[in-house]
């Protein structure tokens, strides 16, 4: 918990530079307490599109305050943590999308998960995130979809639309393929008719013993909404912040019962972001982000088709 001094030099950071705070489920619970709007990816790339400010500051990792800027290009975006990044976000090689687009020609899309480089969005036809990417996919002319990088959302995907052709990538979230499916079991043994709620990120074999399938911002509803007593969470431990805070918001008895595996989900980079930190990137207006020329219209194009396909 951040000083009453720090809290006050915060307040009064964010009204001189006029800053709204961003912050993804993930990062330190202090971080999450200082931002305006806590959100899933797909919802902060929503925010990041039409608010009304100045400045923007970002918790949460690279990919992420990327697309921030290149939604809102007037703007001025900071990252409290510059070495925050997304391993995922650079599991894709150019030759993969080179050689799909050679075999399948104009009947592929390039579906491009959000959790990815400006790069590899310029190379792809629109981006997904995790609550969006069946709705999307399903909405796409092409036959063929290849999906990039994660394979475990490509996979579930896969599934969830079998009318496309879905190919995949070989990239993955190293926190949610690291859930264990036998912490999972023990889990579901330990707390009969506990609800199991994963992300998509996770690997199959977790996905078959899951009850909800969704993003962060569904299993963070599944949990608050549900009737149940017991949860088990497949997904990065920060989510329990908001879980917490909504279950009393709507007046929750304290009866409902949270578990994740015994090898806690902890995502190394979101959890290097904290509330102290979001206050001295404010004081100092320090962890700019700029875009790459390079890349930034293919990316946004992709960006753009997301939140028009989604809509």
């Amino acid at each position: 918990m951040l000083s009453k001094e720090l809290l006050e030099e915060f307040r009064e950071l964010k009204a001189r530079h006029d800053a709204v705070v961003l912050a993804h489920y993930y990062v330190q619970d202090d971080a999450q307490d200082l931002a305006d709007f806590v959100g899933d990816s797909y919802f902060l790339a929503q925010k990041a599109a039409t608010l009304d400010c100045k400045t923007l500051v970002f918790a949460g990792v690279e990919f992420m305050a990327e697309s921030a800027k290149l939604l809102s290009p007037n703007k001025r975006v900071f990252m409290p943590e510059p070495k925050a990044d997304c391993p995922m976000a650079h599991m894709l090689r150019k030759e993969t999308v080179d050689e799909a687009r050679a075999k399948y020609g104009d009947d592929l899309a390039v579906v491009c998960y959000v959790n990815s480089t400006n790069e590899m969005k310029a190379w792809s036809d629109v981006c997904v995130t995790s609550s969006n990417a069946k709705r999307i996919v399903e909405r796409l002319e092409e036959h063929h979809i290849l999906f990039v990088p994660d394979q475990h959302l490509g996979h579930y995907i896969q599934e969830q639309v079998p009318s496309k052709h879905v190919l995949l990538n070989d990239g993955f979230c190293p926190t949610h393929e690291a859930i264990d499916v036998r912490e999972v079991t023990e889990l579901k043994e330990a707390h009969p008719g506990a609800v199991v709620c994963a992300h998509p990120e996770c690997a199959a074999w977790v996905l078959e013993h899951a009850d909800y399938i969704g993003s962060t911002s569904g299993i963070i509803e599944r949990c608050v909404s549900g009737t149940e007593q017991d949860f088990v969470i497949c997904t990065v431990h920060g989510v329990l912040h908001e879980i917490k805070k909504q279950v009393l918001a709507a007046g929750d008895d304290g009866r409902k019962r949270f578990y994740f595996p015994r090898t806690t989900p902890i995502c190394p980079n979101m959890a290097m972001i904290t509330g102290e930190k979001v206050v001295a990137c404010l004081r100092d207006l320090s962890g700019e982000v700029f875009v790459d020329e390079r890349f930034a219209e293919g990316a946004q194009r992709a960006l753009e088709r997301m939140l028009e396909l989604a809509g």
